[in-house]
């Protein structure tokens, strides 16, 4: 019952959010970078369902490094790659996770997420949106090295759109990669890990 009340709680959110088109994502319109319409993907998958996700240490906008090893045993994880900062569709996903925090959290998982970008763009621009309630790190250097090994980084240099989830043991136990141009739908994220638990 509970997983179907959060499913249906979901459903409505992301309703609210797509016709809103993401109160943050207005806000910054104006400073936004607009890159057009990308290619779709331009990545290949390097990791598979089953396999033990890729370790990693990455700096946060916290000044902490984040090791993803940090979690096992104690929590799953969910990687959130993202292509850009201070890009329209990138401002309104990671926003979008904020309302979501209580089901994380219910739910025994972390959100993480990584972008290719440095610390400062990374801090200026999640607090020009307000903040987010996650981890957010910086794969700037060696650029790229944490999404290459996952197979996510295009070859323009930046990441996919892309989510990892990762239970308590380490194994990766759902993969998306989203069109570059759009957010995504999450609701199979969102049941994956309610069936986590």
């Amino acid at each position: 019952m509970k997983r179907y009340i959060l499913l249906l709680f979901f459903s409505v959110f992301i309703f609210l959010i797509e016709a809103g088109n993401s109160a943050y994502a207005v806000i910054l319109e104006e400073q936004l970078y607009k890159p057009g319409k990308m290619k779709s993907q331009a990545s290949m998958l390097k990791v598979s369902l089953g396999d033990e996700a890729p370790d990693f240490t990455l700096p946060s906008i916290d000044d902490k490094n984040i090791s993803l090893r940090s979690f096992r045993g104690r929590k799953n994880v969910v990687l959130s790659f993202i292509p850009a900062a201070w890009t329209p569709v990138c401002s309104a996903q990671w926003p979008e996770y904020n309302m979501m925090q209580a089901v994380f959290e219910d739910n025994d998982t972390v959100l993480v997420g990584i972008s290719v970008d440095n610390i400062p763009t990374l801090y200026a621009w999640s607090r020009a949106m307000g903040g987010v309630w996650f981890s957010v790190l910086s794969d700037f250097w060696p650029h790229g090295e944490v999404a290459d090994e996952y197979g996510v980084l295009r070859d323009d240099g930046e990441a996919e759109r892309a989510i990892f989830l990762i239970n308590k043991k380490g194994i990766i136990e759902y993969i998306e990669v989203y069109d570059i141009n759009t957010i995504g739908d999450a609701s199979k994220l969102i049941e994956k890990i309610v069936d986590l638990n």
